[in-house]
């Protein structure tokens, strides 16, 4: 037992590693307001050699001002593609503050303990929405990003962000994949119908039920958005063990442009 334990714990530390090794810190600053973020950088990425930019957004439980905890899960299938040079691009993992949300959304615990969940229609952005969009908006005027492949994703709570992000800033992005998440279908009337969606969710997820993510997908074909959804039978909330285990997903995404 102590044995097992103790591999785990190493297991543990050899991942932070992995993580701490490939991602950089900074800070988005504005104000008063901070926005810690890690990023990653190829080797070659100049004004001649222009690159992709992908945010990947976290979940609820990677919250915080530590600048470490959103980087659990994704960065190191990020990370592989990036540093094996598969897929040049700059990778940008933000981190929500606690106790604050992407999305625009009021969250509350039933006596069953489920959890429901009201997206907003409209309203003003959080405060840390408000800084990832100055964010973006930073990283955008780097000379080597390639303004036409810019890509937005996240899980769970980052996933809810990714849908309200792409109706804040719908002629910014060329692709976004939100998993587990979910949004107010009324916002898709505003989405850029050039940018592409691939949907991901487990249909046994019992914290954010897939019907989200199924109104979203329905609301977007409607729209003449084009929109992928994949359901995995097997998964609950944890789906995203799947998709970052997706090559196809990968090869998908950076192909998409402007």
């Amino acid at each position: 037992m102590f044995t097992l334990v103790f591999l785990q714990i190493q297991l543990q530390a050899q991942q932070q590693d992995i993580r701490r090794a490939y991602f950089e810190k900074s800070s988005f600053n504005s104000e008063k307001d901070s926005l810690p973020y890690r990023f990653l950088l190829p080797e070659k990425a100049s004004v001649n050699n222009k690159i992709p930019l992908l945010l990947f957004l976290h979940g609820s439980g990677e919250r915080g001002n530590d600048n470490e905890k959103q980087l659990v899960h994704g960065s190191k299938f990020f990370a592989k593609a990036v540093t094996n040079k598969q897929h040049p691009a700059m990778i940008v993992f933000p981190q929500c503050a606690e106790g604050d949300y992407w999305a625009n959304i009021d969250r509350q615990i039933q006596d069953d303990g489920s959890i429901s969940f009201n997206f907003k229609a409209g309203g003003a952005p959080t405060k840390s929405m408000q800084l990832l969009i100055g964010l973006i908006d930073s990283l955008t005027q780097l000379d080597y990003i390639d303004k036409s492949r810019i890509y937005v994703g996240g899980l769970s709570m980052g996933g809810m962000g990714t849908f309200e992000l792409l109706w804040r800033r719908p002629e910014l992005f060329a692709a976004a994949f939100p998993i587990c998440g979910g949004g107010n279908p009324e916002i898709v009337k505003s989405y850029n119908t050039k940018t592409a969606f691939w949907i991901f969710h487990g249909e046994a997820d019992q914290v954010v039920v897939p019907a989200f993510s199924i109104n979203m997908f329905k609301s977007m074909q409607q729209a003449g958005i084009p929109v992928k959804l994949s359901l995995y039978r097997e998964y609950g909330h944890n789906v995203w063990e799947a998709v970052f285990q997706d090559q196809e997903f990968l090869e998908w995404l950076f192909s998409k442009r402007k």
